[in-house]
């Protein structure tokens, strides 16, 4: 097993990887730092961990759904407008997943 080092949200990670797996590594990282960017730059939450769990949640449920990955910028809809991801709702479902002062009941 080898060792790789990347870049999320500007914070570097030393992460083991099989011999052979650096492409599908690599594509997974850019995934996760496109999301947690993009909740990042939604400007709602700033606490780097609340943005990994929502860009976790946000991965998985596109998982689970069978749905594409997120695009790296905003989709534009039919009206114009821009389609993000439920960020209010994912809030909500974490504000009630963890304790006021933000430990896991």
């Amino acid at each position: 097993m080898k060792q790789m080092e990347v870049t999320i949200m500007g914070q570097s990670y030393l992460l083991g990887c099989p011999d052979g797996g650096e492409a599908a590594l690599s594509k997974a990282v850019g995934q996760v730092d496109r999301e947690m960017s993009a909740i990042r730059d939604a400007g709602r939450v700033k606490a780097r961990e609340r943005i990994a769990v929502l860009a976790a949640l946000n991965l998985a449920y596109q998982l689970a759904d069978g749905s594409a990955p997120a695009p790296s910028a905003p989709q534009v809809a039919a009206n114009g407008s821009e389609s993000l991801p439920d960020l209010e709702g994912l809030m909500r479902r974490l504000d009630e997943a963890l304790g006021h002062d933000g430990q896991l009941l």
